[in-house]
């Protein structure tokens, strides 16, 4: 009965974590589906993301711009301003490190793609460390009192609402993008089929653009994201959760953005539910079990298509 009365709990810790792997499964399964490689610098460019956050918050503090909580929140404008402006100079640096490698090597083999990926991980993970040192940096240090939800009796603490509300509008507006827009319609046509895209008139090379912006933005949110329930950072933020992520997206289909999201919620889920029966150390290999299980029923994982 003591293990059955945790249950509710974990499961908001779940969809809070699921959340957070949503957003950045999109990012690959994006990456995978236009470029067709597994971007093993995903998680990194989300530490990346963070630590960018981070710096631009001591920035706007030093400049003066207030960082008085806004409401019940640990954390204030200051903190939003700098959310925002990391989203966007994630995706600047991703872009140029498109621009100076993964470009150059579009004409190999998916294999020499993952292959710079990995390296780009460790180069990146490396500058921040080299920059902030490996010691865990702390985004939030105010005590923060959780909610009571009456009647179930589950605890949830207004940055833990902040992170699944902004995981929901991140989530809209990528789905708008992709339904609703020119470009967004071109991503799915290349995705389908790059060579056929570009025959119609297609300007691939734009495609791909948007797709780092796109990506890079999402893992900068969820890096950012993660900060905030973890109310700390490290170098190996991204790295640490890279498996989980990949699971996300291998379990709801491979190329499919909308898989990763429905991944990231099972993989959330799962995780924080297995806590009530194993020590939270083995998470990650639950993880991995999901993803072996899913590889050897449905290779094509639950929302995916044969290629």
């Amino acid at each position: 009965m003591q293990i059955l009365s945790r249950i509710p709990q974990l499961l908001i810790y779940g969809v809070i974590s699921g959340s957070i792997l949503s957003l950045g499964g999109i990012g690959v399964s994006l990456t995978y589906s236009i470029l067709g490689f597994a971007n093993f610098a995903h998680g990194d460019f989300m530490a990346l993301g963070a630590y960018i956050a981070l710096g631009l918050f001591t920035l706007t503090a030093g400049l003066g711009i207030p960082s008085t909580p806004l409401g019940p929140l640990s954390f204030g404008f200051g903190f939003i301003l700098s959310f925002i402006l990391a989203m966007g100079l994630t995706a600047l640096t991703v872009v140029l490190i498109d621009r100076f490698l993964f470009k150059r090597l579009r004409h190999t083999s998916s294999i020499i793609l993952m292959m710079s990926s990995i390296g780009v991980a460790l180069g990146l993970r490396n500058v921040l460390q080299f920059f902030w040192g490996p010691q865990p940096h702390y985004y939030i240090e105010k005590i923060q009192l959780a909610i009571v939800i009456p009647g179930v009796g589950v605890r949830i603490k207004p940055d833990q609402v902040f992170i699944i509300i902004a995981a929901i509008v991140s989530v809209g507006l990528v789905h708008y993008f992709l339904q609703h827009t020119k470009m967004g319609k071109a991503m799915r046509a290349t995705a389908d089929n790059m060579a056929l895209a570009r025959v119609t008139g297609i300007n691939t090379e734009r495609v791909i653009l948007w797709t780092w912006v796109i990506g890079a933005a999402l893992a900068a949110t969820a890096g950012i994201l993660a900060g905030i329930e973890n109310k700390f950072i490290t170098p190996e933020l991204g790295w640490q959760m890279l498996l989980s992520i990949f699971a996300s997206v291998v379990l709801g289909g491979l190329g499919n953005p909308y898989g990763a999201i429905l991944g990231g919620m099972i993989i959330g889920l799962s995780e924080e539910v297995s806590t009530a029966f194993i020590s939270t150390g083995y998470k990650p290999a639950v993880a991995f079990i999901i993803m072996i299980i899913m590889l050897l029923i449905k290779p094509t994982g639950l929302l995916g298509k044969r290629r």
